[in-house]
């Protein structure tokens, strides 16, 4: 994938086909996650979508400028509603992970226009959708594993596989070397470092959940533990557009566990034009 890094703005790159619809692809939030090491196997089944791939500020590998502050979802939706004007895309679809799918939510009830499908893998934009209680969900995770990850001795690839065996991949025998190696490098890039230390942006977008009027797909992994498929059906009610689709034998990066699924379901949902 080639990338390229405007003055101001995310780190972005094309990936296959070289014209028709735009479909953005944003990452999770955890520690080293970036376009390429959360998508790279969808894209490469899907190679007749025109993928637009994006790196939020403070992830990735970013070539110049100063290290970005962590933002809140709606931050970086705000940078993404730049980077797309500076390209000229006035309407596109969203694959997204995780933190990813919170940017492309925000993005989606503020700037409607701007957004015509989202599929979102694993995206907890409030604690409790349509003010549904009683659900398995661990708000607080993604911050305690961030603190252990650069804690201690600091990060590490041991401590990368051990982040990805017991939160994203189910069938911890799989986890692929040459993604930990990547997630761990930009685990450690210096943007990522300056902000390791940072709070977590805090921002509950239950709010703002009924003004997403883009048909969205909650894909979810049966074996996520930051939230249960519970959640999942939750979220997707609260949206007014929401569809629900359960991944089995994944947690929370279903997308490199099984991306043939996620490929088939994703393509499915985002090229319906009903």
């Amino acid at each position: 994938m080639s990338a390229t890094e405007p003055a101001a703005g995310p780190a972005h790159g094309w990936d296959g086909a070289a014209d028709g619809p735009v479909t953005v692809v944003l990452h999770g939030g955890g520690p080293g996650c970036h376009a390429a090491s959360d998508f790279g196997a969808v894209m490469a089944l899907r190679p007749g979508r025109r993928w637009l791939w994006v790196d939020l500020p403070g992830h990735g590998f970013p070539v110049t400028g100063p290290p970005p502050a962590r933002r809140t979802p709606s931050g970086a939706a705000h940078a993404l509603a730049g980077l797309l004007e500076r390209l000229g895309l006035d309407r596109v679809d969203v694959l997204a992970q995780s933190y990813g799918g919170l940017v492309a939510l925000s993005l989606a009830a503020g700037r409607p226009e701007r957004i015509g499908r989202i599929a979102l893998i694993g995206s907890r934009p409030t604690p409790a959708p349509g003010g549904t209680g009683r659900l398995r969900t661990d708000p607080g995770l993604g911050s305690r594993v961030r603190a252990e990850y650069y804690g201690g001795d600091g990060p590490s690839p041991a401590k990368m596989r051990a982040l990805m065996a017991e939160l994203e991949w189910y069938d911890t025998s799989r986890v692929p070397e040459p993604t930990v190696l990547a997630r761990y490098r930009a685990s450690t890039t210096p943007a990522a470092l300056a902000t390791a230390a940072l709070p977590a942006p805090a921002e509950d977008l239950g709010q703002v959940l009924g003004a997403v009027a883009a048909p969205t797909l909650v894909l979810w992994g049966r074996h996520d533990p930051f939230a249960g498929p519970d959640y999942a059906a939750a979220l997707a009610d609260a949206l007014p557009r929401g569809d629900l689709a359960v991944v089995g034998r994944t947690a929370h990066h279903p997308q490199a566990e099984r991306p043939a699924a996620v490929a088939a379901l994703a393509d499915a949902f985002l090229s319906d034009r009903s």
